[in-house]
């Protein structure tokens, strides 16, 4: 199912008594959700992507915009009439029902030629169970299972009544660090198998890049930018995006661009056609840096992390200040730890500059 996004704004009153001026949670949202696929919302808290799903979803009303499922105007339609499913970041299983009651909950609801004999309710939701291999734990309890387990009820439950749209808000945010990753790549499985829209809510970048199909990435309210995850991660519109994905992180140096070149501390770093003078963020990535001993950027050695395949250099730079930079190279280089510096070279495609004022992006030519 198609979901199209015009215009969505959500504005909530302010809750300063002084100040009557409204919050404005999601600004003017335009965007055409194509059919079948995995879609990312981005961004730190408080940006208003979980306000955008709850749009989608129904349990609040925009303040301006449509939105439509197909070509269905469902900007007014209650949650239980719109064929979605949701999946809340507490996962809202019923404590004193089974597995296979929680997963049958939402069938109990239908009505009229939708209504379904017990037998087919029980069906479909061992159908659902499979689907997310918790076929076995039908019997049990929610407070007799591990927060993965609960996690595949509550999609299941998502799941049972077929939805037009799959709403996942933020539904790997309760697991550790082993099972996120199992659960994400479960949850990518499962979208695969099933061909639903699914829009998935996250302040993880990398849960975001890894499933989705695209990324939005959202701050205050407003879109920064869409695209497929390695294309926003390697044309980043704003310093912003740039800084927001990659782990780790992008470095920044403030520096200027002058007669072409890009200058870093006063020193002429990397060749720049195309771009104007000015003064500039440089983003460079971690990947960015070359080793090189006649290399122009010069910067403090630290130390030197060992990781197997790849080397980290974690250095420091005037231009970088109380910033550490951490440069990640090839474990077949050789880093002269004895010295006081570490000189690179970098890769023009992996710098990615901005106006110092704006933080827009400024582009070069690339040889």
């Amino acid at each position: 199912m198609k979901v199209i996004l015009e215009h969505l704004t959500k504005k909530f009153p302010s809750r300063n008594r002084k100040s009557k001026e409204e919050v404005i949670a999601v600004n003017d949202f335009n965007f055409e959700i194509p059919d079948g696929k995995l879609i990312g919302l981005l961004g730190p808290s408080g940006c208003g992507k979980s306000t955008t799903l709850n749009l989608i979803c129904g349990l609040q009303m925009p303040t301006g915009g449509k939105i439509l499922f197909g070509d269905d105007d469902v900007t007014n339609l209650p949650p239980e009439n719109r064929g979605v499913g949701m999946v809340f970041q507490n996962y809202a299983l019923y404590p004193h029902l089974t597995v296979e009651q929680n997963i049958i909950f939402p069938l109990q609801n239908l009505k009229g030629a939708d209504k379904l004999t017990k037998e087919q309710m029980k069906q479909k939701a061992a159908e659902a169970a499979r689907l997310v291999q918790i076929d076995h734990l039908m019997e049990r309890k929610p407070n007799e299972l591990s927060g993965g387990q609960q996690q595949r009820v509550a999609i299941a439950r998502a799941l049972v009544k077929i939805p037009r749209v799959l709403l996942l808000d933020e539904p790997l945010s309760n697991l550790d660090a082993r099972l996120r990753l199992q659960t994400r790549e479960e949850i990518r499985r499962i979208q695969q198998e099933t061909k639903i829209t699914t829009i998935f809510v996250t302040h993880d970048q990398e849960e975001a890049m890894s499933i989705s199909d695209m990324i939005v990435v959202m701050k205050d309210g407003v879109v920064m930018q869409i695209g497929a995850p390695q294309d926003v991660y390697d044309d980043p519109t704003n310093l912003f995006v740039a800084k927001f994905l990659g782990t780790p992180p992008i470095n920044v140096f403030e520096g200027e661009i002058k007669g072409g070149k890009l200058l870093i501390g006063g020193q002429e770093v990397l060749s720049v056609p195309g771009a104007a003078d000015q003064e500039v963020y440089a983003g460079v990535r971690p990947e960015g840096f070359i080793l090189d001993p006649e290399g122009p950027l010069s910067c403090r050695l630290n130390r030197v992390e060992v990781m197997g395949r790849d080397i980290s250099v974690i250095s420091q730079h005037d231009a970088a200040p109380g910033v550490m930079i951490r440069s990640i190279i090839s474990a077949e280089n050789q880093v002269d730890t004895t010295g006081a510096e570490v000189r690179f070279s970098l890769k023009p495609y992996k710098t990615h500059i901005f106006n110092k004022a704006t933080e827009e992006r400024v582009r070069f030519d690339i040889a």
